[in-house]
Order: C-alpha cells, then structure tokens, then sequence
C-alpha cells in the first residue's frame, strides 16, 4: 500500500487529473514504483480494462462476483476456467499468449465458444499476443461466428497474418477495388525509375467520406495486393504529405490490420519525415515495441513543436525519461519560455504537458524539472507540478 505520507500527494495528482485515462495514468506510475491505492483514494471501474494487472481483483470484486478472495494461484486450465474472474482470467491468457500461445488459443477456442458475443470478442482480442501462422485454422473458422464483431476482429488478425479476402466477408475484393481507384501509381527518379503511390485529389466531401470508410473497412495485405505489392512494398513508395488525411486513414488502417513488419516500417518512415508525419506514428503505438515507443517520445521531446501530442500517447510504460532526454532538443526552453511569459490560455496548455513528462520521467527527472519549472516562475505550490511532485516522492522502488 502507498505510504500515509505520499496520500496527500496522491490525492493532489489525482484531483489535477481530470479524467478517467489521466487518472489512471496516476495510479500506473504509482504501480510501476511497487505500490498500490488505499481503496478510499482511488478504485478501478467494473469496465476498466486499462489499469495495472495488480488491480484484477479489486475489478472482480467491484463485478459483484461472490465472496472477495483473489483468484486462484494455479495455471489456468479448461478445468478450473470459471474459478478465475473475469478480469484474472483475462490477464492469465494475455500473459499464457506471450508464452504458450498455442496452449491459450486452445482455450479460447473450447471455452469461449460458450460465452456472450462481448465475452468471446474480448477474448479474440488477445489472440494479438503471440500471434502466428499456427492460429490461422481457429481465426478462419470464427468466418462463421455469430457475432459480426467478432468475425471482423478474426479478419483484421488473418489480415494482420498476411490473408487476403476472408471467406464470409461481404465483398472485400469489390472494397478494395473501389480504394483503389483513389490512389494513383506513378514513378519517380530520373537513373533508377522506382514506383510511387499517393491519393488522388478528390472532388467533393462525399468522395473523402467514402474514401475513410473504405479505408476503415478494407485491409493492408489485400490494398497493397490490388497493386501486386507486397506490405512493406507499398508502405515504402506512399508519398506522405500529398494529402494529410488519407496519410492519417492509411496509418489507421496499417494500425489494425497490418503486419508486424508493415506496422514497424511505417512508425521508422514517419519518425524520419518528422515534423506532422511523426505525430501519425501516435496512432500506430499498441502496436509497436517498448523502444520505438520511446523514439517517438525522445522526437517529439527533441522538436519541442507538438508537444500537446504527448497527451495522446497511449500503452507508453512509466517510469524512464531521463534528463538528459529533456535537454536534448527545445523542450525545456519553450516549457521557460511559456512558464515565464503572460500568455494565460498558453500557461494552461502546460498543465497536461507537465502531467505527461510526469508520468513518463525517473524520481530524479522530476524532482529536476520542478525546480528548472520554479526557477523560470512558476510558484512552487502550484496545481500544475502536482504529478510531477508525487513522482519526485516515490524516489524509492518498493520491491
């Protein structure tokens, strides 16, 4: 439990924070330090599904599930499936996917026959961890399923597996035909002649609607197929910045259903446009790794141009920005700049900008930027450094 004398600092960062996302981000840097809330403080909802896998029993309990034990500490197996709780059993097959997937695929597949549509979706969903060729007959077969829902999230994951036009999807090919009519092949260089593709200049706000829907609806593997490409063929010769919202439709679709190497060939592209095209990189981040994550953080850090985008990053661990990140690039000075100046409207678009380099900093980190952020004028006690003071205090690791 976090210490009695951390509370107040807790309460202060938790009252800054505005919303349910923001609060939790509270209550995961507090939980990547080795602890947890007092009940009285804080407690997740009976939907949370974003909070630290510690709280799985507080959201059980909060279901209303009989009897307030934790779940049971053995592996989780189709025989002792419904003595775990929901929200435990989720976590057990997301951690059971990372390391026996075939062992979790398996039981999704012979329990989650029998659950609800939002039970069985949910539980399709984590067929994302671990995901490989060997789950290819259970997602084909789940065409067949009763919930739309559900078979849509099976063709984004056989999407994701490099399979084109999923049996029992209406009219992929006909979908993908019409996207591409909206995208137009052209060549570039003068020695060595390569293939290029960008969006056609469209002519009415009923085409760019369209456009989105159908960018929305099709897959990567059967667009970049329409064009005899392969994924990260296609990735390569868009040309970014003919037409920024299909650029931004095309990375929503990479994002779902994109192959592993389609989706990190694209968050490298972005990063080295800089500049607009980075920030489309916040839409790829459940899919990337740890360290591209922290690259596109480090690059927003360095520019100091977007720094409210840091506010959409999201599935970004706690705990690791260092200072030497921070001064490494424009940040510190415009964060000077702006605490000094009396722009009020300005002054408060820093508030959430100093929450997220909170969450996102070390103990040592913070407890710098405070005093860099004070010594620019910004009053010690201020609301603003809440989260950034809670930081500071849990300099320690409870282990």
């Amino acid at each position: 439990m976090l210490p009695e004398r951390l509370r107040p600092l807790l309460r202060a960062a938790l009252k800054q924070a505005a919303d349910a996302r923001r609060k939790v981000r509270v209550v995961t840097l507090v939980a990547s330090r080795g602890f947890v809330l007092h009940p009285m403080d804080w407690m997740p909802a009976v939907s949370d599904q974003n909070s630290p896998d510690v709280y799985a029993p507080w959201i059980d309990w909060q279901a209303g599930v009989e009897g307030q034990t934790h779940a049971p500490r053995e592996k989780l197996t189709a025989e002792n499936w419904d003595d775990f709780y929901p929200a435990a059993r989720r976590i057990a097959l997301a951690d059971m996917r990372r390391i026996e997937p075939a062992t979790a695929r398996m039981l999704i597949e012979t329990k989650g026959s029998s659950e609800p549509a939002e039970v069985r979706l949910a539980l399709i969903e984590l067929m994302r961890f671990g995901l490989g060729d060997d789950d290819l007959p259970f997602l084909k077969s789940l065409s067949a399923d009763r919930s739309g829902k559900v078979r849509e999230m099976a063709g984004r994951l056989l999407a994701r597996l490099g399979q084109q036009g999923q049996p029992g999807d209406s009219g992929p090919e006909d979908r993908t035909a019409e996207l591409a009519v909206f995208i137009a092949e052209g060549k570039s260089g003068f020695i060595r002649r390569r293939t290029t593709y960008a969006p056609v200049k469209l002519k009415s706000p009923a085409q760019e609607s369209r456009r989105v829907d159908l960018f929305a609806t099709c897959y990567l593997v059967d667009l970049a197929a329409s064009f005899g490409k392969t994924e990260c063929d296609f990735i390569g010769a868009w040309q970014f910045g003919v037409d920024d919202n299909a650029d931004l439709s095309l990375v929503r679709m990479v994002a779902v259903s994109g192959g592993d190497a389609a989706v990190a060939l694209l968050a490298d592209t972005l990063v080295a446009e800089g500049g607009k095209s980075a920030l489309l990189v916040l839409h790829l981040m459940l899919r990337l790794d740890s360290s591209r994550k922290r690259s596109l953080i480090r690059q927003i850090l360095k520019d100091a141009q977007n720094l409210d985008a840091l506010n959409l990053v999201e599935g970004i661990e706690a705990s690791w920005l260092e200072w030497g990140d921070l001064t490494n690039g424009k940040t510190l000075s415009a964060l000077r700049s702006t605490v000094a100046g009396n722009n009020e409207p300005v002054k408060r678009s820093v508030d959430q900008v100093l929450e997220t380099i909170g969450f996102l900093a070390t103990a040592a980190t913070a407890e710098k930027l405070i005093g860099d952020v004070v010594a620019a004028g910004m009053p010690p006690a201020a609301t603003s450094l809440a989260f950034l003071r809670l930081n500071a205090a849990l300099a320690g690791t409870n282990t």
